[in-house]
Order: C-alpha cells, then structure tokens, then sequence
C-alpha cells in the first residue's frame, strides 16, 4: 500500500548513525543509507521541522541469555553521530541505553511539546532498533512511516523480515523520494 500522506508536523527520527555500529566488522555497507538520509534531514530541516537524531552507549540492565555487554571497551567514539549527519544546534539529540529511542529517554516530552503527531524512521539496524522505536511510537499514538530504503541491518534475514511482516502493522512504508514527495506536496497545499 502506498503511503498516504504527511502530517503538518511530523518528525524524524535517525536511529544509531554512530561511529561504533559503523565501525562493527559485521555492520552491513551505509553510504547509501547516509545519502538517503542526509537527503530527508535536508529537506525535515529546510522545511523546520524537528530533526531526532539518536545514539545508543548501553543497554538495559536486564539479564538475557547473551549475558550483559561490557561497555567499558567500547571505544571511546562509539556513540559519536556520523560526520554525514551534519548535527545542528536545532536537532534533538537522544541517548539511549536501550533498543527503542523512547524507552527511558524524554523523546516523548520532546515530541509533544512541539506538536509531532508523526514519525518517520530511518537508520540501523532495522530489526532492533528502528523496529523498536516504530512499535514504541505507535503504541504511543504517533502515525509511523519509515523510509525503507534509508534503513539497514546487520543481518539480510531480519531486515527483510521486519520489513514484509512488522513494519506493515506499525505504520505506512516508503521509498526517501516518496516521503520527500510527500512532504514537497504537504508544503504545497499550506
């Protein structure tokens, strides 16, 4: 189903575009995603619109089978924002220590206060943390979108999972140029 429409304000959210994730032996190839990317936060910006930018510098304390991840040798850059995300004073800026962006953070409060009643998604990876901040932000009542094609993974497998049988029940997906034509219309009918 094609996407529909987007909201007179609607946010987005660039999940863990960080030099850690970027720098795993695994991490699966992100030029393309940053252009695409960079593509949306050049027009959510041009149009002042709010621009989350998130990174991650732990997890939760909860045991798991895996057992817990030693942050203390990450290396020291691990949660800086790729250089290709051009940062601006404007931009919402989120850590977390979690998979979802609005677990245990203020993005909501963030949101609210200026009026978001939309979120579009990008980022890595597509099966943990932007899946979890989609299902976080439509089970909080934001209409979801995300730009399929600015989003990877470290693992083929999910990634096309979350995308043909998740993402579908969360939200509306779509191309960067369908979302970028969207918006364009949206500012054309104001």
């Amino acid at each position: 189903m094609p996407l529909t429409a987007i909201d007179l304000t609607t946010a987005l959210i660039v999940i863990d575009l960080q030099r850690g994730i970027a720098n795993l032996p695994s991490a699966p190839p992100l030029s393309g995603i940053l252009d695409r990317t960079r593509e949306l936060l050049d027009a959510f910006r041009a149009k002042g619109l709010p621009v989350v930018l998130v990174n991650v510098t732990g997890r939760p304390p909860g045991r798991t089978e895996q057992g817990p991840r030693a942050t203390s040798t990450l290396a020291p850059d691990w949660a800086e924002l790729l250089p290709e995300l051009e940062q601006q004073p404007g931009d919402i800026l989120v850590t977390k220590q979690s998979w979802g962006a609005f677990a245990m953070t203020d993005l909501e409060a963030q949101l609210k206060a200026k009026g978001v009643t939309q979120v579009v998604v990008t980022g890595v990876a597509t099966s943990v943390g932007v899946e979890a901040t989609a299902r976080q932000a439509y089970e909080l009542g934001y209409h979801v979108t995300l730009a399929l094609d600015a989003m990877a993974d470290l693992r083929a497998e999910a990634h096309e999972y979350s995308i043909k049988n998740v993402f579908p029940r969360l939200g509306e997906t779509g191309t960067t140029q369908e979302i970028l034509s969207l918006l364009k219309q949206r500012s054309a009918a104001r």
